[in-house]
């Protein structure tokens, strides 16, 4: 029926990618629908494919321009791929922004250390409490993830509930805060929820992810068994890993060194927050110089190869005031992302030149996702009982995989969305009515620009052939006035013979020019055209690449 209140979903990010996460809920009807924004995320681009670009961000104009209709923007917890763009976008948007404590407080710490970043006001919502936002009623239950404080969303409206569950896992000791709420779950399902929105990263693997409190135990074991210095590197949102790191080296008589300003930041937070209660101060890195080799742990920065990184500077032997020696033991207690495998490899190949032992996943529990495995998810059905299963927060393969779990576990409906896909949840059967507009964003600098504006296509083709640059001045009348300027960079100095290309481009453009009637000169836009064919072909003959080649054409009165 026309005009009718319905209960709709849609992501503009973080459905059948990772990262980038950003989810709508709408209700009302048409124009009138108002909106909840759950999280507002980022994507890191890889260097390969998008060289210069810092991050990914979701296109938000179905958004912006539905605003003044937006009740409020829910982050789940303080990941970067869930919170990451608020600073771009909450300027624009101006909404109420609902976080806990450890979230709000850690983007309070990231806004200090960017001057430009602006100042989002947070409403503060501890765990287990209920906001209201418009039609929607928010209730932040908590769960089990990498973070401390991640929760997941029971959203009320008046056409049914929808469980939003952000990223979890079942884990009875997680090391930190609270575990997975299963009675508040199995309450909520006793209540009846209409739909579950899920992360599928895990649906992909059978049984059920390890504790935290099984990867503290192994982490000790190393700690205490470890002859010399040990290097640990993890990721720096997870605390409770820090603090099992940091608990195992007090134990062992050891001085916990941090290394890393993202280290730091989370940690300060922690402390703050009152999460490393009974643990002794962190000491900086210019301590550990002076420090008995058996009597050191490095906590550090850098698990995913990044090149600026603590332990990138480490093992090419750059970082001023942290050098490894042979016999110290560097534990990457984390997974590689996908993507980052080289990077990450050309690490450990150094520190293995340097002679340290590493210890990784393939070697021992050292690491756990934070994500649920198939017997988890069958657990959180068996709790929720929905009528309908969105699959989220993967790519392709997991969406699907969870979709196959939900459906032989009984789910009456399963819907696989995309990115823009308007899921109509209620009233009616679920099911796709619609695609709305989406897309990507790139933080470029200073700069947020679109994927067809950013100049990342440019940018590939420079690093795969170089450019060629032409300066040509012609009088009016078609005369050459002085010998064209050619510049080359990114290609080699010579050829398979010896010849130095730029001595083959000057040629080609001399040959070019020399070829073109003096009338013929006198238009720009011909010689730029006469000018880029003859070096791109004599580069190519030469070469076997076709570079990238500009010519700038100056005409000067007569």
């Amino acid at each position: 029926m026309a005009g009718r209140d319905d209960l709709v979903f849609v992501a503009l990010g973080g459905v059948a990618e990772i990262g980038m996460n950003l989810a709508l809920y709408g209700y009302g009807s048409g124009r009138n629908r108002s909106w909840l924004a759950v999280d507002m995320g980022v994507a890191f681009g890889h260097e390969e494919y998008l060289p210069g670009v810092d991050a990914v961000l979701p296109d938000i104009d179905f958004l912006l321009e539905r605003k003044d209709r937006l009740h409020g923007i829910a982050i789940t917890h303080a990941h970067e791929d869930h919170y990451g763009a608020l600073f771009d976008f909450w300027p624009k948007l101006e909404a109420p922004v609902f976080m806990t404590p450890f979230a709000a407080a850690l983007m309070e710490a990231k806004q200090a250390g960017e001057p430009s970043a602006p100042k989002v006001p947070v409403q503060i919502v501890k765990q287990r409490e209920t906001v209201s936002a418009g039609p929607f009623e928010i209730e932040y239950i908590p769960v089990s993830h990498s973070i401390p404080e991640p929760n997941a969303l029971a959203i009320r409206t008046p056409a049914g509930t929808v469980l939003h569950t952000g990223d979890w896992k079942l884990d009875p000791a997680p090391g930190i805060g609270l575990a997975t709420d299963d009675d508040r779950l199995a309450a909520l399902g006793e209540e009846g929820v209409l739909a579950l929105v899920s992360d599928s990263t895990n649906a992909i693997r059978d049984g059920v992810s390890p504790s935290e409190g099984e990867v503290a135990v192994t982490l000790e074991r190393l700690i205490a068994e470890a002859p010399e210095r040990v290097a640990v590197t993890t990721f720096a949102s997870n605390v409770a890993r820090l603090k099992a790191v940091a608990a195992a080296a007090h134990r062992a008589g050891r001085d916990v060194v941090v290394i890393g300003r993202a280290l730091h930041r989370a940690l300060d937070v922690a402390r703050e927050l009152g999460y490393l209660d009974g643990l002794p101060e962190f000491l900086d890195q210019d301590a550990f110089a002076n420090l008995q080799r058996n009597k050191v742990v490095a906590l550090m920065t850098g698990s995913q190869g990044e090149p600026r990184a603590a332990l990138s500077r480490i093992a090419s032997g750059d970082h001023r005031a942290v050098k490894l020696a042979p016999g110290d033991r560097v534990i990457f207690s984390c997974r590689t992302i996908p993507g980052n495998e080289r990077a990450v490899n050309t690490i450990i190949n150094a520190l293995v030149d340097l002679g340290a032992e590493i210890v990784t996943d393939r070697d021992g529990l050292v690491h756990t996702s934070g994500h649920p495995r198939r017997d988890e998810l069958r657990q959180l059905y068996d709790w929720i009982k929905p009528e309908v299963v969105v699959p989220v927060h993967g790519e392709a393969l997991h969406l699907h995989e969870q979709a196959k779990v939900a459906r032989s576990s009984g789910i009456p409906r399963v819907v696989e969305a995309r990115n823009g896909h308007l899921v109509r949840l209620a009233p009616g059967p679920a099911e796709i009515i619609d695609t709305v507009r989406h897309g990507r964003l790139y933080r470029d600098g200073r700069l947020l620009v679109s994927h067809e504006s950013s100049g990342v296509a440019d940018r590939r083709r420079l690093g795969f052939a170089g450019i060629v640059s032409v300066s040509i001045v012609l009088s009016d009348s078609g005369d050459v006035l002085e010998d064209p300027k050619v510049a080359l960079l990114g290609l080699p100095e010579s050829d398979g013979e010896g010849e130095m290309l730029s001595a083959i481009a000057e040629d080609a453009v001399d040959d070019a020019l020399d070829g073109l009637p003096k009338r013929r000169r006198r238009d720009a836009d011909e010689v730029r055209r006469a000018v880029r064919r003859a070096v791109r072909g004599e580069i190519d003959a030469a070469w076997g690449k076709k570079t990238q080649t500009v010519v700038h054409v100056t005409h000067v009165s007569d």
